[in-house]
């Protein structure tokens, strides 16, 4: 069966300048909360804890990144989630949406919610 995932490079390629920056900069705020890795896939990029994927960059726009959040409860009383939704057939998993347009986007309330997917299950 043929590997279908890129590279983190081939997956960038072609995105624009401004997306590539907010994701890199998403990254490092993320490096700061504690050390992630990135596993491209054929078509998002996973962003790895030690234990698991935390979140999904699943769209480059030519001005913003779009990152998916999987949490098993929904977080309804927030101000940064553009759509919340529960995965169909699975009641432990509530996709929370966030779109990236700014660096200013990642303010306290997402830093909290970042924190909140790193460290959930951590022995």
């Amino acid at each position: 069966m043929a590997d279908n995932n890129k590279t983190i490079g081939e997956f960038l390629q072609g995105k624009s300048a401004v997306s590539i920056e907010l994701f890199n900069y998403f990254k490092e705020v993320y490096d700061s909360i504690g050390m992630v890795e990135l596993r491209a896939a054929k078509t998002m990029i996973g962003i790895c804890s030690p234990h698991r994927t935390i979140a999904w960059a699943t769209h480059f726009g030519k001005n913003f990144v779009h990152i998916v959040f999987p949490f098993r409860q929904p977080y309804h009383d927030n101000l940064c989630f553009v759509k919340i939704a529960q995965v169909p057939g699975d009641d432990k998993q509530f996709n929370h949406h966030f779109r990236m347009i700014s660096k200013d986007d990642i303010n306290e309330e997402v830093k909290g919610f970042m924190a909140l997917a790193y460290f959930r299950d951590k022995v």
